[in-house]
């Protein structure tokens, strides 16, 4: 198909990007073809896509997600932590329940796509489940963004979701055999989970605590380079980062304040910062009667919260690379709400509407190294774009109500989502 997306405003992504008028966005097959001016070219093979003076930009690219996990409030109060491991161990108990699985998956990647996010990164989860949803998606089978995945983390006993959605490598030797035991179910990254989280501290005070060896992060990091793979590590602590950066690591997700050293660290091994701001808002901000939550695990979230923030600030003012994800799927953080945590890194870091846009398109892409392929409107790009009524430079929330969405040059004129109303409620009194 051939579309010439007409009468509207281009943001392209790029990181001087300004709003061009009187641009026509020429689409044949899964390519951009071309952009020119109106009344350049002839329009007769066409499709015409009227705009009607509505923004054009790049499709969101969303760093750091679960489509293990749903993004739904908890109900009523916890007494406990939730036994993540046995929760797993029910849900792939026998075929049905694993295809079943499978097809919930598919059904929050949709939602993924039709927010807006034409690129999602899923960092953990169930058995090859995301592989699969992936592959479904690629064959045409599903509709959906483009998903990269780690399929299964790395972690260790008693370690951040290990044995649910990560491994138990116990030793160096068992994390290169884990590596390449994932990488027989062909990921597009390898994702390790070194220090503890919020969700599993069951102290105050503890929420990244380190968990994984060095030595067994240096392996994991060595083994997965080896084979061609970049390596995103769950870490909540400075000296959890510390190590990260020490052996290996590519992209630091959530973060924790940093030392001159590790500033050091990030600009030799040209590391990145993943932002992930999103799921220590609900815990951290909300009343307890709001999020449900245990009493530790706010005090833990405001630890967090605060790491991941100044983080964020240190490296932008450190000409470190900074991205962005919302770790879709914990509690709160919907499938639909990338939007969000870019209203959250523009309120909490200080980021520019314009900066921050652009990390979250072309400034994501370059960072897992596809911004060849996709993240800005440019001749020769994948046609992965949206399209939303108003200017998101002056106000990210825009990019609550997409109306349209063009993923590898398919148009969706009208993208429905199956939202959670309860989550909306309570995260709109806190934007």
């Amino acid at each position: 198909m051939k579309l010439a997306f007409v009468n509207g405003v281009v943001l392209d992504g790029t990181k001087d990007m300004v709003p061009q008028t009187g641009k026509v966005v020429l689409v044949d097959d899964e390519k951009i073809e071309d952009i020119v001016n109106e009344g350049e070219v002839d329009l007769s093979g066409y499709e015409k896509v009227d705009l009607k003076g509505a923004y054009l930009l790049p499709g969101l690219i969303n760093l750091h997600g679960h489509l293990s996990l749903s993004g739904k409030p908890p109900k009523k109060e916890k007494k406990k932590q939730t036994d993540y491991k046995k929760l797993v161990k029910l849900l792939t108990s026998n075929a049905l329940i694993r295809e079943v699985m499978k097809r919930l998956l598919t059904s929050y990647a949709k939602d993924e796509l039709m927010s807006g996010v034409t690129t999602f990164r899923v960092v953990g989860g169930v058995m090859d489940f995301d592989g699969s949803v992936r592959d479904r998606i690629n064959a045409g089978k599903a509709v959906g963004p483009r998903i990269l995945t780690s399929n299964m983390a790395i972690s260790v006993p008693g370690g951040h979701f290990a044995g649910a959605i990560a491994t138990e490598s116990r030793d160096p030797q068992e994390a290169v055999e884990d590596v390449m035991k994932i990488a027989k179910t062909n990921p597009d990254l390898i994702k390790l989970m070194i220090t503890g989280g919020i969700m599993d501290a069951s102290e105050s005070g503890e929420p990244g605590v380190l968990r994984m060896d060095p030595k067994i992060v240096k392996a994991a990091c060595d083994k997965a380079h080896e084979l061609g793979y970049q390596v995103a590590a769950h870490i909540e602590s400075p000296q959890g980062v510390l190590v990260g950066l020490e052996n290996g690591v590519d992209t630091i997700e959530h973060g924790a304040v940093l030392s001159d050293e590790m500033i050091r660290l990030f600009k030799e091994r040209k590391a990145a910062h993943v932002c992930t701001i999103s799921p220590a808002i609900p815990y951290s901000l909300f009343d307890l009667s709001e999020s449900h939550a245990l009493p530790v695990a706010k005090e833990n979230s405001d630890i967090v919260l605060k790491g991941i923030i100044e983080c964020a600030k240190t490296a932008l003012e450190n000409g470190i690379t900074v991205g962005l994800g919302n770790d879709a799927g914990c509690p709160f953080v919907t499938h639909y709400g990338f939007w969000r945590e870019l209203c959250y890194f523009h309120k909490y870091v200080g980021a520019s509407n314009k900066d921050t846009l652009h990390i979250a398109t072309l400034g994501n892409a370059k960072i897992i190294k596809i911004d060849d392929v996709t993240g800005s409107i440019e001749k020769g790009k994948s046609a992965d774009m949206i399209v939303v009524k108003k200017d998101p430079l002056e106000d990210l929330s825009a990019l609550s109500d997409v109306s349209m969405v063009c993923m590898k040059g398919k148009l969706i004129t009208d993208p429905k989502i199956k939202r959670i109303p309860e989550a909306d409620r309570v995260l709109d009194k806190y934007m």
